[in-house]
């Protein structure tokens, strides 16, 4: 029910806000829903709308705001606005009691609601809760036998004993239906390859990982082209060609950033979850904002870094603590932005951070590719499907870090996985040395931390450090003839 205001006073404004927000137009479609609301304030719809704009515009805190006025203004549905102030509070804010509060909340609504079952299971996995994420999963398996993606988790949290163990036979049998669309299916895959590699059964477990990524390529959605090697290492090279420019003049701030990148699945997760159990370390997990920055102030990005002016850097660079601000408020001391990508925007980090350190994880090529292909990632990441193209990134990556490294040695300090794993105290030292914080026993401790984990390495960094994945690919070397070629430097 509306507060009496005359529908055509606001009307096309509000269509034409619809239509900004099909279009993608997250800026204008902003504007749009705030014209309107100014109007007519009692519209919950566009209310929710805001709030979906807001988060995909970098502003969570003015998400949740925007969301409560629409519980408060009786939306329809209003389960799924609290599940979407749980993802907020679980993904940009890295609050999951908060999460779990708003999932809770939704079920209390609406008990056999499958989204809020499942962010509140992948929550409690974040947190290390294995019981606690499989009960959310199997009720999800009670209220919806032929769901695949909580069978999926289930096997992914199952330590199986032989492949007779029930889960391996649910998940093997519910790889061959015919009713499942590719991404399923691949879910289903990646979880039986995982288990058939931790019963040591190799070369299945390679088949099952083979099938998976295959399905993975087939499911991604249309717009997302193959990866081009020749197109990345073109944009390595432009890259490689950012001028060696100190920044002046640019405002000081009381965080002093640390950028934890490499290569996927290279222990940056678990040098952060180390890092985070220091009492002068503040994580914030994997952050969108670099590359934000990077497109909104400094487009073509990153040609336009090049010959940017002083002014814009400084707005750049408080942009980036704005972002860090909205998801902590009250920021200060060393605060760690831990996303492996970020490699590629050194040259961004040198230009708006000179008191920024990176910390740069490394590991064995042959593991760390090996792992990427075992890895359900986000479809964005096109190379991650085919071990060539794997390689050929990784190549690409090996020249840009020896790029940055020639360019600012002292800016970077590599943390290599297997010493990491082998002799734990003395890398920890080193560097805590790097970031001139003394060293603390806590950080040994690591994985009895409560803070949550947002990556594929939830599991590994909740035990004590291990070093059965060094060498890993060797149980696999006979499939990885293409692999080894590109590592090897044999032209494909």
């Amino acid at each position: 029910m509306t507060s009496g205001v005359d529908p055509s006073r606001y009307s096309a404004r509000l269509t034409e806000a619809s239509a900004l927000r099909n279009a993608g137009r997250v800026a204008e479609a902003l504007r749009a829903y705030q014209d309107v609301l100014a109007i007519e304030p009692d519209l919950p719809d566009s209310w929710y709308n805001l709030a979906w704009l807001l988060r995909r515009n970098g502003e969570p805190a003015k998400a949740l705001e925007a969301y409560d006025e629409a519980l408060r203004r009786s939306v329809a549905g209003p389960e799924e606005v609290w599940l979407n102030k749980g993802v907020i509070q679980a993904d940009d804010l890295l609050n999951p009691d908060a999460a779990i509060a708003a999932y809770e909340q939704a079920l209390k609504l609406n008990p056999a609601y499958v989204p809020a079952l499942l962010n509140l299971g992948n929550t409690h996995e974040d947190l290390g809760d294995r019981s606690a994420a499989i009960a959310c999963y199997s009720k999800i398996l009670e209220l919806a036998p032929l769901e695949v993606e909580p069978l999926a988790r289930i096997g992914n949290l199952s330590k199986p004993h032989s492949r007779d163990d029930e889960i391996v036979q649910k998940v093997a049998a519910a790889c061959h239906r015919s009713d499942l669309t590719p991404d399923a299916r691949a879910s289903l895959e990646f979880a039986l390859g995982r288990m058939l590699d931790q019963l040591g059964a190799y070369d299945d477990a390679f088949a099952a990982y083979a099938r998976a990524n295959r399905l993975s390529e087939a499911a991604r959605p249309a717009g997302f082209p193959s990866f081009d090697a020749a197109r990345h290492d073109a944009t390595v090279q432009s890259l490689m060609g950012l001028p060696a420019q100190l920044p002046e003049n640019l405002p000081s701030s009381p965080v002093r950033p640390v950028f934890i990148l490499g290569q996927f699945r290279s222990g940056s997760t678990l040098l952060e979850q180390i890092l985070s159990a220091h009492s002068q370390v503040e994580s914030l997990g994997e952050l969108p904002l670099l590359a934000s920055v990077g497109g909104k102030y400094f487009s073509p990005y990153p040609a336009a870094l090049a010959d940017a002016s002083s002014e814009l850097l400084a707005a750049g660079r408080e942009a980036y603590f704005a972002g860090l601000e909205q998801r902590r408020p009250g920021l200060s001391g060393v605060v760690t932005d831990k996303r492996p990508d970020n490699f590629y925007h050194i040259g961004l980090i040198l230009r708006l951070f000179p008191e920024a350190k990176i910390l740069h994880t490394v590991r064995d090529a042959r593991d760390v590719c090996l792992s990427t292909w075992f890895t359900h990632l986000d479809h964005q990441q096109l190379h991650a499907t085919d071990l060539v193209s794997i390689g050929r990134q990784y190549r690409a990556y090996e020249r840009l870090m020896a790029h940055w490294k020639t360019l600012a040695p002292d800016r970077i300090l590599d943390v290599p996985y297997d010493a990491l794993v082998s002799d734990a105290e003395a890398q920890i030292r080193r560097v805590l040395d790097y970031l001139e914080l003394p060293f603390e026993a806590a950080c040994l401790d690591f994985h009895t931390s409560a803070a949550p984990v947002k990556t594929a390495s939830v599991w590994q960094v909740r035990e004590p450090l291990y070093t059965r994945s060094s060498g890993r690919w060797r149980n696999y070397q006979s499939h990885l003839g293409p692999l080894l070629e590109v590592l090897n430097g044999e032209t494909r």
